[in-house]
């Protein structure tokens, strides 16, 4: 099952109207705060900003049409009030709409002579400055369809496109093409610009790679890579991420490209092989927030692992990472942070599973300062990386591989 996220990058609650996902219930969003329903292959709906009562913007989705692909298209056939974009999870390339529509609707205004003013002035609503602030259906006047293509042609569907006979204007039936395969869906409304807010690799679409899914082997054959324990009362699937490029102290982080994947029953370990060029993390499932396991396993300047926990993208349970090369090194922890930890702190994971949010924020919303604090509360400093920084042991292990439990 795929979902749909609707994130409110705005400073003040946003009400949405919502047909064919969410059982067709209107969503409000506070400010920073993002909400996720279910989008079941085969459905097709729209999620509409309103303002004032009045239908907006609207994203419109179809999950796994023609093809086995989504099609999305960012609208404002139904009028304007905000900026909103809609795109595929991980590809910013298939990214639909003006995220700034209203600023750039605004400077065509102020350039418009008083004639052509005057036309609109039955659906161009402006406040006491002279700003507009809210727009009708475009598909009601074809004088503001004119106007809106002026400055917005080419960069959401303004006009009724091919339908209904009409051959429609061809820069308006490109939005409507095809996204790439079938993923979750991120839709990003603001006052100001709403292009989505995420991690710097998601400003590159990177192929499609496969995961390969292993039960590991029962000894390390003196291989690289990670003994893996699942001491948790549930089976669980763990999923490796390579970086999509490392530096000296720093590395991009890839969010959408597993290349590894095994699956534990509770109380049981396996031992995965990795290149020795591998440098990510392992987590429960693929989704976020979750408890990071980071690690390389092959460091330039010693040839030996090197890893540590990190909560930064949430925490989703406990975990430790240990050398295996008789050192006795290990960090993290074991303890159930969730036990107790304050609604602020607290999010609903798309599977409905309860984790504690991220502490840097991510494309879904801001960080959560409540969880840092929580975090730092219960756990200290050393254990774990909670925000960044340093003062967190690294784990060495010379012998290029590391332990890792999850419970």
């Amino acid at each position: 099952m795929h979902h749909i996220s609707v994130h409110n990058k705005s400073n003040h609650d946003q009400e949405f109207e919502v047909h064919g996902f969410n059982n067709n219930k209107n969503i409000i969003i506070k400010p920073g705060a993002t909400a996720v329903f279910d989008a079941p292959d085969g459905a097709s709906g729209a999620v509409i900003a309103l303002h004032d009562g009045h239908e907006g913007e609207q994203a419109e989705i179809t999950k796994n049409g023609f093809g086995g692909n989504d099609f999305i298209d960012l609208s404002n056939i139904m009028g304007a009030g905000g900026n909103m974009t809609v795109q595929q999870v991980g590809e910013p390339l298939t990214r639909k709409g003006d995220p700034t529509f209203m600023q750039d609707l605004n400077k065509a205004w102020h350039k418009t002579g008083e004639a052509e003013k005057k036309s609109l002035k039955d659906c161009v609503h402006i406040n006491a400055k002279g700003d507009v602030v809210r727009i009708d259906a475009i598909k009601n006047f074809p004088q503001l369809e004119k106007f809106v293509r002026s400055f917005a042609d080419g960069k959401t569907y303004i006009g009724v496109g091919a339908w209904g006979g009409s051959p429609g204007v061809g820069s308006d039936n490109k939005q409507s093409s095809a996204a790439h395969g079938d993923k979750d869906i991120l839709i990003t409304y603001s006052d100001g610009d709403a292009t989505p807010v995420q991690p710097p690799h998601l400003a590159h679409r990177f192929s499609q790679k496969l995961i390969v899914h292993t039960t590991g082997s029962p000894t390390h054959n003196n291989n690289p890579g990670i003994h893996l324990h699942n001491k948790s009362t549930k089976p669980c699937t763990y999923f490796f991420y390579d970086n999509i490029s490392n530096g000296t102290g720093t590395a991009i982080p890839n969010f959408t490209h597993p290349t590894t994947s095994t699956t534990l029953a509770p109380n049981t370990h396996t031992f995965i092989p990795l290149p020795p060029t591998f440098k990510g993390r392992v987590q429960r499932t693929t989704l976020l927030p979750a408890t990071w396991a980071e690690f390389q396993l092959d460091a330039s300047n010693d040839h030996s692992a090197h890893g540590d926990i990190s909560l930064e993208q949430g925490c989703d349970g406990a975990a430790t990472i240990a050398a295996t090369d008789g050192s006795g090194l290990k960090n993290g922890f074991e303890e159930d942070v969730l036990k107790g930890a304050p609604e602020g702190a607290r999010v609903r994971r798309s599977d409905g599973v309860v984790c504690l949010g991220s502490t840097v924020g991510n494309w879904m919303g801001r960080p959560n300062g409540a969880a840092a604090e929580w975090e730092r509360r219960v756990l200290g400093v050393g254990k774990v990386y909670i925000e960044g920084g340093n003062g967190v042991g690294d784990v060495r292990s010379r012998d290029r591989r590391l332990e890792v439990v999850f419970y």
